[in-house]
């Protein structure tokens, strides 16, 4: 399972999340996405934790936690939709 942050603080970094997730488990993997044209980070972040257990934890505890100034959105991370079908153009039959 993967943890979805949102609302994050744009100067928050890996390792600010590394150290808050850590609180709850060992931390396999953080990204934070940033806009292709500016660099500048998106507002969120996927953690990765090693325990599914330990990672539902910081989810309850973590949801709406305010953090850096932010008021934290944290859940199960959701399966990428795949876009690539052409700009959302739908074939009509």
């Amino acid at each position: 399972m993967t943890i979805y942050i949102g609302n994050l603080s744009y100067q928050a970094n890996e390792e600010d999340l590394k150290a808050v997730f850590a609180e709850y488990g060992n931390v396999k993997r953080v990204v934070l996405p940033t806009d292709r044209e500016t660099g500048r980070m998106r507002g969120f972040a996927f953690v990765e934790m090693s325990d599914d257990s330990h990672e539902d934890k910081a989810i309850s505890e973590l949801d709406g936690a305010e953090w850096m100034g932010r008021q934290l959105k944290v859940n199960k991370a959701r399966p990428r939709e795949d876009n690539r079908d052409g700009g959302g153009r739908r074939e009509r039959y």
